[in-house]
């Protein structure tokens, strides 16, 4: 194997994802290329149509950015389309992502997303249960789906014409593992809301941005261990409770680094919980 070093992980490892451990149709083995699993933050997956809008890749992309900057994981299925462009997300914002392949470990598909590829190695993991050397099979992607949906906290569809498309296919398996689904309106003159629209009707989380997913998996990601926001952020909001404030001055008032406290911010808008005004921030 020429990209890097796999491992390969069996249920009752150390190393094995507990999400997985139980699922039906078990997997009975997992192939690891990258950082360990369990370092890499909550995950949540983001999925959708391989022939997506510019509107889907936009909100795809901004949502993992998003996601990732708050140290939550992005997964999906390095897929052309909205799996390929939630994973550049994460990795534009220094984030974690995972990518489950459809194919051997050894075998991203599709070939034109080999560089990507290489890049999640360097910023989270590639993994599949099928052997190295394993092809590209229509099955094999279906089966794939499943682990997607069941390493995932919650997933987010963002755009996918109905049923019978891949992604539906994943919501379906999020849906019998008992994992939250949330989605993503879209332009209700195009056939690539239909998937999401319909999840909507049914009682699916609206996912407008990062702060509707917190909002929507707060419970699970509190069982995982992350906290909405951490001590920084409490610090910063026992600030703004005084008056508004501007970075600097916070930074200034707190004895904090001036980046730190900016990305800080950045989380807090993102949570919902500040708001922007002329010359700094406020209290939502």
């Amino acid at each position: 194997m020429s990209e890097g070093a796999a491992h390969r992980l069996v249920p009752g490892d150390d190393e094995f994802p507990p999400m997985l451990a139980t699922i039906d149709p078990p997997v009975e083995q997992l192939w690891v290329i990258g950082e360990r699993l369990g370092a890499l933050g909550p995950p949540v997956a983001i999925i959708g149509a391989r022939g997506p809008t510019s509107y889907g890749l936009d909100v795809a992309q901004k949502l993992a950015a998003e996601l990732a900057s708050l140290g939550i994981c992005v997964v999906s299925g390095m897929a052309r389309g909205i799996d390929a462009a939630a994973h550049e997300g994460a990795l534009s914002a220094g984030g974690k992502t995972i990518a489950v392949l459809g194919t051997g470990i050894d075998r991203p598909y599709p070939m034109v997303n080999r560089p990507l590829y290489r890049r999640i190695i360097d910023s989270g993991a590639v993994i599949s249960e099928l052997p190295p050397g394993a092809g590209a099979r229509k099955h094999h992607f279906k089966a794939r789906n499943r682990i997607i949906a069941a390493l995932s906290l919650g997933t987010i569809l963002v755009q996918s014409r109905g049923e019978r498309s891949g992604a539906m296919t994943t919501i379906k398996w999020c849906q019998d593992y008992g994992r939250d689904v949330l989605a993503v309106p879209g332009d209700v003159r195009s056939e690539l809301s239909t998937g999401p629209h319909q999840l909507l009707r049914e009682g699916a989380a609206l996912c407008a941005n990062a702060g509707d997913v917190l909002e929507a998996l707060s419970q699970r990601l509190a069982e995982a261990g992350m906290s909405r926001f951490g001590l920084l952020e409490s610090k910063i909001l026992d600030a703004l409770k005084l008056r508004p404030a501007n970075p600097d001055g916070l930074a200034r008032l707190l004895g904090e680094d001036p980046l730190r406290v900016a990305r800080a911010l950045g989380r807090l808008e993102l949570g919902g919980a500040v708001a922007r005004e002329l010359g700094g921030y406020r209290r939502a």
